[in-house]
């Protein structure tokens, strides 16, 4: 396949590896330790037009496409996936819904700060007893002349606490089920709205996860997102583009990795030679590029489907399910690489591996995918 990579592309891959090299390298392990967000990294971001790469010009953001915005997601994660997941839920889960089903005025009182990098956002689905059955959410959004009012709360919210624009989803009538769930642009400061706890987590310990707490929030109903009744339409649909953004992720995490590992096997000597020189090592250096390979592949083929308006649901599970077991498998095989060194924190391979976990799970476990794809077979 052809992926038509332009000019334009190789400008924004470029721009993203030097801001990861210059930015974010000098100071990721300091973040990493102390598990510190620094909202500035990514209002640097937003100045480079980096929060706004797929979305139209008129919008605030570049005009390019999701193959440049995968392929920058992919190079930041390359050194920080911390940062990369900030940039992927801002971009993929807040942006791309008021994009597709955002009014004009919508577009342009939130897509377009959005997009410009003025605001940061985020996505609120997951309850603490909805997490891949997310029609079980208690969360409420009742109808009272022009505006809702929501109640409830979500739990793991990336850029949570921060992110001025949060797209929520709430259920406006249980007895519908899935036609029952609605979608709502909410702004951080409306009366109500409140930040819980804080997670403290196994990896991406510099980005920021925090329950969202919701009571008696009035929301305009000019803040409806799609019509009331399709937000677990639109929930399905941005996590789908989520996928693509969790596999560039985690393809960026299997590179960083193998690139630490291929520069430690050929500097590392044991009776006498770079342990590179080893079969056994080789061979795993090897194992792991063809795995990468295979990864960016099936993630920027998810990307292309993306760009071209279609379904897309099966190219985005294969390649989230795809990328993050590689970027589970390679990261586990660079630790090994360095031997006792990869267990320490002396050494960046033990992050990557701790970072590379979590994308198997969100934006759908694996087993989710694996019931998309197993269904798209059998349909």
């Amino acid at each position: 396949m052809d992926f038509a990579i332009r000019d334009m592309d190789k400008d924004i891959v470029k721009l993203a590896a030097d801001f990861a090299a210059k930015r974010l390298a000098p100071t990721v392990h300091e973040r990493d330790e102390k598990e510190v967000f620094d909202r500035a990294i990514l209002d640097e971001m937003g100045e480079l037009g980096l929060l706004g790469i797929p979305y139209g010009e008129e919008y605030g953001g570049v005009g390019a496409d999701f193959l440049s915005l995968a392929m920058a997601c992919e190079e930041i994660s390359k050194t920080d996936a911390s940062i990369g997941l900030s940039f992927e839920v801002h971009t993929n889960l807040c942006s791309w819904p008021i994009w597709k089903y955002g009014t004009e005025e919508q577009k342009q009182q939130y897509l377009k700060p959005l997009a410009s990098g003025e605001k940061l956002g985020a996505f609120g689905l997951t309850e603490p007893n909805a997490g891949t059955d997310a029609l079980n959410g208690s969360t409420t959004a009742v109808k009272q002349g022009d505006h809702y009012v929501l109640n409830g709360s979500k739990v793991f919210n990336t850029n949570g606490g921060e992110a001025e624009i949060t797209v929520v989803f709430a259920a406006t009538d249980k007895s519908k089920g899935s036609k029952g769930m609605s979608a709502f642009i909410v702004e951080k400061g409306t009366p109500g709205f409140t930040y819980g706890k804080s997670e403290i987590k196994m990896g991406i310990h510099a980005c920021v996860q925090k329950e969202l707490v919701f009571q008696d929030v009035v929301v305009p109903a000019a803040n409806l997102l799609g019509k009331e009744g399709e937000g677990f339409k639109i929930a399905m649909q941005t996590l789908d583009g989520g996928r693509v953004g969790v596999g560039a992720q985690a393809l960026g995490i299997a590179e960083g990795a193998f690139a630490h590992a291929v520069k430690y096997s050929k500097e590392r000597v044991q009776f006498g030679k770079p342990i590179a020189k080893f079969q056994a090592i080789s061979f795993m250096l090897a194992d792991m590029k063809a795995k990468i390979e295979s990864a960016r592949y099936l993630v920027y083929k998810a990307a292309v489907a993306m760009n071209e308006g279609g379904s897309y649901s099966l190219d985005a599970a294969i390649a989230k399910k795809v990328a993050s077991d590689v970027a589970m498998q390679v990261t586990t095989d660079a630790v090994q690489i360095f031997g006792g060194y990869g267990f320490t924190r002396e050494y960046p391979v033990e992050r990557y591996m701790r970072d590379a976990k979590i994308t198997q799970i969100y934006e759908g476990t694996n087993q989710v995918q694996q019931m998309v794809i197993s269904g798209a077979i059998l349909r």
